[in-house]
């Protein structure tokens, strides 16, 4: 699996998302990342396998298939991409456009695709997040509440073993791995 720690990354873009995805790339080839590009490489590129849904569920199923550990992608709004790279097994993907919601997706809620829009996220920003985004892991200190991975982790792995039959079978019940008490704490004073 070409991993984060490696610097390898798995990139995606349909034409909308592509000039974000540039200046993204850009950066992270210059910081030393391997980048693998499975969408949109020109704005000539008019190749309709290259539609944002098609885009998403390459870039899923890679994800899935374990060839990569995380992936980038970039449509106009974010979504759309992520939708379809959701529908593969064992992605959690999430859309986001600022730093500190790419820090939560990945601290709290362990996604392995990461989508932007490049209608609401600015080149920088874009930048910015991606940086956090890599620079983090599920469980890394984000956060301070107490159980807050083991949380998170039961979260992950009901979901990578969920079976939408079985759960209907069950009354609509997710089937337990284990369970946390749900409360919100307040922040201890430093």
């Amino acid at each position: 699996m070409k991993t984060v720690k490696n610097k390898q990354i798995l990139v995606g873009a349909d034409f909308a998302g592509f000039p974000l995805k540039e200046a993204v790339v850009a950066h992270l080839k210059s910081k030393g990342w391997e980048v693998t590009d499975v969408g949109v490489r020109s704005p000539e590129d008019d190749d309709t396998d290259l539609m944002f849904h098609r885009v998403g569920l390459r870039v899923g199923s890679m994800i899935s298939e374990g060839e990569f550990e995380r992936a980038l992608l970039f449509c106009g709004t974010g979504m759309g991409i992520h939708i379809a790279a959701s529908k593969c097994p064992r992605v959690h993907a999430g859309v986001v456009e600022s730093v500190p919601a790419a820090l939560r997706a990945i601290t709290g809620n362990g996604v392995n695709v990461l989508a932007m829009g490049a209608f609401y996220v600015a080149p920088q920003m874009g930048i910015d997040i991606a940086e956090a985004y890599l620079n983090a892991e599920l469980g890394s200190g984000y956060e301070w509440w107490y159980n807050f991975y083991e949380f998170h982790k039961l979260a992950m792995d009901e979901l990578d073993a969920f079976d939408y039959e079985e759960y209907k079978a069950n009354g609509f019940k997710v089937k337990h791995l284990g369970d946390y008490p749900l409360k919100l704490e307040t922040k201890p004073e430093d």
